[in-house]
């Protein structure tokens, strides 16, 4: 039996009917006249391809912390601007 070769866009449309539009792995493989095997398969090497890494999560935990760190001195110093605004505004006279 002849193997057949799929184009990475041809595969990448099959998936994302799958995750994007909700249709059922066996509904778009007899649709597009594929193995569901072949498609589950596709499917798991999309979803390990897309998946984070260990150096990655770290990163985004590390800018987390600096982006959390910086809204809560921004929050203090502008909690510190107000009360200024109305102690200058109620002396001001």
């Amino acid at each position: 039996m002849k193997r057949i070769r799929y184009t990475e866009e041809f595969k990448a449309e099959a998936i994302k009917q799958i995750t994007e539009r909700g249709h059922g792995v066996v509904e778009v493989s007899k649709r597009l006249g594929i193995s569901d095997k072949s498609l589950y398969a596709w499917l798991r090497k999309n979803k390990a391809a897309s998946a984070p890494d260990a150096k990655d999560l770290l990163a985004i935990k590390q800018e987390l912390n600096r982006v959390k760190a910086e809204l809560k001195r921004t929050t203090e110093e502008r909690d510190i601007l107000k009360k200024a605004a109305v102690y200058f505004a109620s002396h001001q006279e």
